[in-house]
């Protein structure tokens, strides 16, 4: 049955931080690691190529195919009531990771680090394949067919991860540079098909570029988070925590502590600004 929770309680309660961080290759997304509490977080590794953290103490799951994706996330986040028996992240589903994997282990993290969504991308590609939305009924590989499953099976698969109870959830991923359709320079995530980027933003709470900025007056060029959505280089960002400047320090732990901070005052217009 419905539960009432009061203004006081939903206020007052510690919200976990649900965000996603895009960034071109070789930027140190994975070196993040370094910057969050290794005793409480847990690295669910899909690049196979942890060679940039290969000393850092933090527990870590490899995660080989879109299978073991999905799995993980079911497992991470609980099952979905709305599923039916037969479906991804329902009950049943729940039910077989269970009996492969005490999910008691879970305890002791209070942060999930995904990366990245890029590979989990081109792993649901590899499984669409195969599947029969992706033939025609002439049984020919139909890629139209293939590219709307993949963009069904990633936003099925981030909602879910999203809905992660009692954890701070980071999602990371590429950047790709592209121009549009009058020549200007934008930056997209690097997901195969358009459905699961276009969705993206709206499915976590903070969307985080991390890119190298120019030093003022010509200094050294230095690694930087862009969180805002209205930013003069057009980087996907967003901050729905209303608590974090355009650019920010690239370090995930004090990024955190400032997300959960006090927040400031602020007129409602731009509060509203912040969260278109």
């Amino acid at each position: 049955m419905f539960k009432i929770k009061t203004a006081e309680e939903r206020m007052n309660e510690k919200k976990p931080i649900k965000g996603a961080i895009f960034g071109p290759h070789g930027i140190g997304k994975t070196s993040l690691l370094w910057t969050c509490d290794q005793n409480t977080t847990l690295f669910l590794n899909l690049e196979g190529g942890d060679l940039a953290v290969q000393d850092c103490p933090v527990d870590s799951i490899d995660i080989q195919s879109w299978e073991d994706a999905i799995n993980m996330a079911c497992l991470v986040t609980g099952p979905d009531p709305s599923k039916h028996p037969h479906q991804p992240y329902s009950q049943a589903h729940y039910d077989y990771v269970f009996s492969q994997i005490d999910p008691g282990f879970l305890q002791k993290y209070s942060t999930i680090f995904w990366d990245s969504i890029s590979v989990a991308s081109r792993l649901c590609w590899q499984w669409a394949c195969g599947q029969p939305e992706s033939f025609s009924k002439q049984e020919n590989f139909d890629p139209r067919g293939a590219y709307g499953l993949v963009g069904r099976e990633l936003v099925r698969w981030l909602t879910h991860i999203q809905h992660t109870p009692n954890k701070n959830v980071w999602v990371v991923g590429g950047l790709d540079e592209k121009e549009d359709d009058f020549g200007r320079r934008k930056w997209d995530p690097q997901i195969e098909g358009s459905k699961a980027g276009l969705e993206l933003p709206g499915i976590f709470d903070e969307v985080i570029s991390m890119v190298m900025m120019q030093g003022e007056n010509g200094g050294e060029p230095y690694r930087a988070f862009v969180c805002q959505k209205l930013n003069p280089w057009n980087y996907p960002a967003k901050d729905r925590s209303g608590r974090l400047q355009m650019v920010e320090e690239p370090h995930l732990g004090r990024l955190m502590d400032k997300i959960n901070q006090p927040k400031p005052q602020q007129n409602f217009q731009t509060t509203i600004e912040q969260e278109v």
